[in-house]
């Protein structure tokens, strides 16, 4: 019973936080317009295609359109989760984490309700506001809504948990963001999001198999395609129960790996640790220099 009352307690108490979470996010504008950014890029790229998917009647815009939709889910989870992470675990929040009983599986709760937040509503206005501005695809009848709903859940399951264990190694925000944008932009261009993977030699499309990205772009297509745009996958299929399979193996990986890495972050900080690092962030000029 005790037990459960704890379990119940830390949940109760990563929800609340991360409502709060989700709420500071709205009343931030500067946070706001970097999510908004994402969406209008994809509008204005998409506006510029005029062709159509090689063996297909699928405008490309479409194609960029749903390429665009997976990877800003995956950028929510594998960019900007990380970034928060560190940059909180600089400012001492793991340090406090470690003294508060069930404190990192509430932490993790309230990132991914704030990432899962943040990242259902960018999709939906990138495909809202496609729909309307650019003639955008939106999802044919309830089986492309169903697709649409569990892909969405399942490829957020995959990122969430791992950027939390990529947050809880990475060195320190000012070196995150180089590390993770150039292997993220990689899986960009390689994982057929924003042009057909059958363009791409096989070796880069076999590589690009492996993670998550190229499912879930091949997943949000199955959801807002006709079945006649399957003929330009590499398998000429939309392989869903492959993008099921890879989607759920990675959020298996993420999970196991999220909360030792975060447990061992949290136990590995210490007030002299902290204050070390903002000594060096004053004397580099990343922080302004306490009187």
């Amino acid at each position: 019973m005790k037990g459960t009352h704890m379990t119940g307690g830390y949940r109760r108490a990563g929800l609340q936080r991360g409502g709060i979470e989700l709420r500071q996010l709205l009343r931030n504008p500067k946070e706001l317009s970097g999510h908004l950014t994402n969406v209008v890029v994809a509008l204005v790229v998409a506006a510029y295609m005029s062709d159509d998917v090689p063996g297909t009647q699928t405008p490309m815009a479409h194609l960029v359109l749903a390429g665009f939709a997976a990877y800003l889910l995956f950028q929510v989870g594998l960019v900007n989760l990380p970034q928060m992470l560190v940059t909180e675990r600089e400012e001492g929040a793991l340090l406090r984490l470690r003294a508060t009983p069930g404190g990192i599986p509430a932490y993790l709760i309230a990132k991914c309700l704030l990432v899962v937040g943040t990242a259902v509503g960018t999709l939906a206005l990138l495909l809202l506001s496609a729909a309307v501005l650019v003639d955008g695809p939106l999802p044919h009848g309830p089986g492309g809504w169903l697709t649409l709903l569990w892909v969405t859940t399942l490829g957020l399951l995959a990122v969430v948990p791992l950027g939390a264990a990529i947050g809880a190694v990475l060195p320190n925000p000012r070196e995150a963001l180089a590390l993770i944008m150039l292997p993220t932009m990689g899986l960009l261009v390689t994982s057929g999001a924003v042009f057909p993977i059958t363009a791409l030699p096989v070796p880069v499309q076999q590589v690009a198999s492996v993670f998550p990205l190229k499912w879930m772009a091949q997943g949000l297509r199955s959801a807002l395609f006709p079945d006649s745009a399957k003929a330009a996958e590499a398998a000429g299929s939309w392989e869903l129960p492959m993008v099921a399979l890879v989607l759920t193996a990675w959020a298996v990986l993420g999970f196991l790996l999220a909360v030792p890495l975060l447990r061992r972050a949290a136990r590995r900080e210490s007030g002299s640790r902290l204050s070390a690092r903002h000594r060096k962030a004053e004397q580099s000029g990343a922080l302004p220099a306490r009187g």
